[in-house]
């Protein structure tokens, strides 16, 4: 065995070279020879055994790969083949053994570094076949751990900030870069069938523009409507065009058969309240709304705890405040950005901070990752 660098969290301590690890160690860990295996999953080797389940995963921050993607989490990308489906989901006929410990390794040129045991905490599966699988360490990895079986790289191509210069300008143009350069280009779909884009406001008709080919556009937490699901409210007066993902709250314009204004007030309300008007018209709350769909998306994620006016401060000095009002009457929200990430901040009384951050490339959360801040969640 050869040692492994400083900086462990004591779940394994050894770089074991791949002829030994396959051989001896791994059966050491799944209880003697393998039952099954070894299976091929997202680029995973996966071995199982009576009394265990190893998994080498290689060093990669590709997200159509499986690998390591924080210093809490591991995932798998399926499809995957029944006997791995059976030992980490259950099998069809009720075996549970979900139990045995989940031996997690990541291969490094010729060597493969045990990481320790992880937990299966979320599976999706399709027609009976595992899909995709996140299994959480049981014990956190390093930073200088992390650093090592998945090296931070600075891509050229995280979505850059050229949007934000046209926010109090063009905000046509703002809202489109931003979502182009947030979003890859899925291919066109056919453009919606109902409600003529002539009778909506530009601003609608953009994004509906824009969503044909970045779904992603109208949201994942809550959700801009398709334009065949446009609606007017309970009372017949507003044009119901956002809603909360449980319908708590929704967002509308004043519908008039006179036509839509060209950059309209937004409504915020609750089914039976009175509406309340977001600070910025349309062409602004679309570019909000935007940018906080794309931050709770993320494929990596920052959520610190309950952050004080001076914690806020310090976290988003190296941030660029995006020149909008207050997003959202229920709890007013403030956008920060760098490239590929985007920082939300919300406070109903000025003195708790909700925080949550959101970026495209694990390397985005640079700026974040040396604060003196309590995470509940670090993907970088």
């Amino acid at each position: 065995m050869v040692d492994d660098d400083a900086g462990m969290t004591g779940q394994g301590s050894a770089a074991i070279p791949a002829l030994l690890f396959d051989e001896d160690h791994v059966s050491a860990l799944i209880g003697g020879s393998a039952i099954a295996g070894p299976f091929i999953v997202g680029g995973a080797s996966i071995v199982i055994g009576n009394a265990g389940t190893v998994i080498v995963v290689e060093s990669s921050d590709a997200p159509t790969m499986s690998g390591v993607w924080s210093a809490e989490e591991v995932r798998l990308i399926g499809p995957a083949p029944a006997p791995v489906t059976e030992r980490l989901v259950g099998s069809p006929w009720g075996t549970d053994e979900s139990s045995l410990p989940i031996h997690i390794a990541v291969r490094l040129g010729e060597e493969i570094l045990h990481l320790g045991t992880a937990k299966l905490s979320q599976a999706s599966t399709s027609n009976g076949v595992l899909t995709h699988c996140e299994l959480r360490f049981e014990a956190s990895l390093s930073r200088q751990r992390l650093n090592r079986v998945r090296p931070l790289r600075f891509p050229e191509d995280l979505p850059g900030l050229e949007w934000l210069r046209n926010v109090n300008g063009d905000r046509a143009a703002a809202l489109e870069q931003f979502v182009s350069g947030w979003y890859t280009a899925e291919g066109a779909t056919e453009p919606p069938a109902a409600c003529s884009p002539s009778r909506l406001p530009a601003g609608l008709r953009q994004l509906y523009r824009l969503a044909k080919q970045r779904p992603g556009a109208l949201g994942t937490q809550n959700s801009i409507l398709p334009e065949p699901d446009l609606h007017t409210d309970h009372l017949g007066e507003m044009l119901v065009f956002g809603v909360e993902n449980q319908g708590g709250f929704f967002w509308s314009l004043l519908w008039t058969l006179d036509g839509a204004e060209a950059d309209p007030t937004v409504w915020f309300r609750e089914f039976d309240e009175e509406p309340i008007a977001e600070q910025e018209p349309l062409s602004g709350f679309l570019i909000q709304f935007s940018l906080f769909e794309a931050s709770m998306s993320a494929d990596y994620l920052a959520l610190p705890r309950t952050l004080t006016v001076a914690q806020v401060a310090r976290l988003t000095e190296a941030l660029h405040l995006v020149p909008l009002g207050p997003f959202w009457p229920w709890a007013p929200t403030h956008f920060y950005v760098a490239p590929g990430l985007v920082v939300h901040v919300s406070s109903e009384d000025g003195e708790e901070f909700d925080v949550w951050a959101g970026a495209s490339h694990r390397s985005a959360l640079a700026p974040l990752a040396d604060l003196p801040v309590d995470w509940i969640r670090f993907d970088g």
